[in-house]
């Protein structure tokens, strides 16, 4: 089972569910802005990602980031607590299978799960 981390208005992550469904991979889809992950669940899928920056987790260029002060050398918690509380940050889609996750930029980058 694929768990996929979605919002529908972007094309990247309509792309990144649609080569999931081709694959005919099961797939649980959370829409993330409706349902936003919390500080706990921001950290594990950093820990899925395999440790990347959490900054490379955000979406840099939302209006949000800016005016909460963001940098990509704020501390990590400062990050996870945002997008916990702006879930618009999460860069989008992030895909998780067992205990791996990718982020969908490109969309092709979801094979690796399948």
């Amino acid at each position: 089972m694929i768990t996929l981390w979605h919002n529908p208005r972007c094309s990247k992550s309509r792309q990144t569910l649609a080569l999931i469904e081709e694959a005919g991979a099961p797939v649980n889809i959370r829409r993330y802005l409706e349902d936003a992950p919390s500080v706990a669940e921001l950290e594990a899928a950093r820990t899925a990602l395999d440790n990347p920056a959490t900054v490379q987790m955000m979406r840099k260029g939302e209006a949000i980031f800016k005016e909460l002060g963001l940098s990509k050398d704020s501390p990590d918690t400062d990050l996870i607590n945002a997008m916990a509380d702006h879930p618009i940050l999460i860069e989008r889609p992030i895909a998780f299978k067992g205990t791996r996750a990718i982020i969908g930029r490109p969309p092709e980058a979801v094979k690796d799960l399948l």
